[in-house]
């Protein structure tokens, strides 16, 4: 299977970028090429900035109406390719081919979705006093997304963007970047009008720097690492645009002593677990009184033994490989830290999974008695690698949760909601999820410290692309 690329889009057409050069794609279960993409330049980048510049005029004076009907085709277009979506992203990425229908094809459908029932009846204007204040497009919008969930962080920056009145420029990463290039065919099936959407592939310094350098470019839109995101503000900080963030987390689950603790644990461990660790959200220390650690180990052990590594294509697998060799090393290195300095071991390692000589694949791990000042207790790991924290009491446990330089998510496990929701509001973290409640695309998703600023999804995500002006009238 070859999903080779050989053009960008810009302008509403498919172009040569004006460099040859290529970047070989790879399937992280096989480790065999799937593809190529073309590396384009700083050129290619202005001749993109040049098509949203020249159609932003029109794009932002249409009516919300019109741009939810350009909108839902684009749904409907997407919608139809659902399948190739799941397919591609599970190459690509390595996720279980039955979880990337649901999320990594799903999930963007139903954010593209909810923003055309929001766009429908959003109010772009509000009466304050004497002054009228409109909403209007912040101008040229620059979206550079992860690989991890590679569509869906794609249509959560891109979806609000082309709903605000913006146009777009999209960066996708060079190491999931297929899905991608379905987007900007579907977009073009759709017949969004030319330089409102453009695709320019290619590497951070040849790609994504020339972007967030360029004085056309009016707004940032960035998901990544924190050394990304701090590189991403250096360089728009040149030309004062405005900027949002979605970086790392370290998120703890906080089970509490009176929490259902074989569910809570079930829970917390299919948090850490899912798409193989490599996620943002993901609930990597398990804090849980002292007095349940024992218990608390046993469960958390025997229920992450379920997730076996495998074939993403095949139906019964729950962990698929990690995304790239550079990733693996980097996940294993974390777990010789984690030894080095004293945690205990309890299930996996650095040894490859049995029968999993080819791909990169990591077995599930998972440590006992971690302490804060561990690295494995500080740092994302982005893997499938859990943590278990013991605490003395609620303070202590809010204190361990809150004592990283990261707060994008967290979670709490209680026998009742409202105690829960009591230590939730204590905790340093942008969204926390509260006895396993389920994701809402309407709530805004974002982190505060050094896990970013500004929001995705909703109305709050709709807002990070407009800008506000008064109108100040007469009585």
């Amino acid at each position: 299977m070859s999903l080779s690329r050989s053009e960008v889009y810009i302008d509403g057409a498919w172009r040569r970028p004006l460099s040859a050069e290529l970047i070989e794609v790879l399937n992280p279960a096989t480790e065999q090429v799937l593809g190529t993409i073309p590396a384009a330049t700083a050129a290619d980048v202005e001749q993109a900035v040049s098509a949203a510049t020249a159609a932003f005029a029109a794009w932002s004076t249409t009516t919300p109406a019109e741009r939810v009907t350009h909108l839902r085709t684009l749904h409907r277009c997407l919608a139809a390719r659902a399948e190739e979506i799941a397919q591609t992203i599970t190459a690509e990425v390595g996720m279980p081919l039955k979880l990337s229908r649901r999320i990594q094809a799903g999930l963007p459908l139903a954010v593209l979705e909810n923003y055309c029932a929001l766009l429908a009846g959003y109010d772009f204007e509000e009466r304050i006093g004497t002054s009228l204040v409109v909403k209007e497009a912040a101008g040229v919008a620059a979206c550079i997304t992860p690989w991890n969930y590679p569509l869906h962080q794609v249509i959560a920056k891109v979806a609000p963007a082309l709903a605000a009145g913006c146009t777009v420029i999209l960066k996708p990463s060079e190491v999931a970047p297929f899905s991608a290039f379905i987007l900007a065919e579907a977009v073009h099936e759709a017949g969004l009008p030319p330089g409102v959407f453009n695709l320019v592939t290619g590497t951070i310094p040849g790609v994504g720097e020339p972007l967030v350098s360029h004085p056309g470019v009016e707004l940032v839109s960035f998901t990544g690492s924190l050394a990304g995101g701090r590189r991403v503000t250096e360089l728009a900080a040149r030309t004062v645009k405005r900027v949002t963030l979605e970086l790392g987390g370290k998120s703890a689950a906080i089970i509490l002593d009176d929490a259902d603790l074989a569910t809570a644990i079930k829970g917390a461990v299919g948090a850490c677990f899912i798409n193989s660790g490599q996620t943002c959200t993901a609930h990597t220390r398990l804090l849980v009184p002292e007095q349940l650690y024992d218990r608390t180990a046993a469960l958390a052990v025997e229920i992450a033994a379920t997730y076996l590594p495998g074939d993403p294509t095949a139906e019964q697998t729950r962990l698929g490989p990690l995304v790239s060799a550079a990733q693996r090393e980097r996940v294993l290195d974390y777990i010789r830290k984690g030894t080095a300095e004293g945690a205990e071991l309890l299930l996996g390692g650095v040894e490859p999974p049995a029968g999993l000589e080819r791909g990169y694949y990591v077995r599930p791990t998972v440590f006992g008695r971690v302490t804060p000042e561990m690295t494995i207790a500080r740092e994302e790991i982005f893997g499938p690698v859990l943590a278990l924290m013991s605490y003395r009491d609620e303070d202590e446990a809010v204190r361990i949760a809150n004592g990283t330089i990261y707060g994008l998510a967290a979670g709490v496990w209680s026998g009742s909601d409202e105690r829960a929701t009591r230590v939730a509001r204590r905790l340093r973290a942008g969204q926390v999820d509260i006895n396993g409640a389920p994701f809402n695309l309407a709530a805004p998703f974002g982190g505060c410290k050094q896990s970013g600023y500004g929001r995705e999804l909703g109305k709050y995500g709709l807002e990070e692309f407009l800008c506000l002006k008064s109108l100040q009238l007469r009585e």
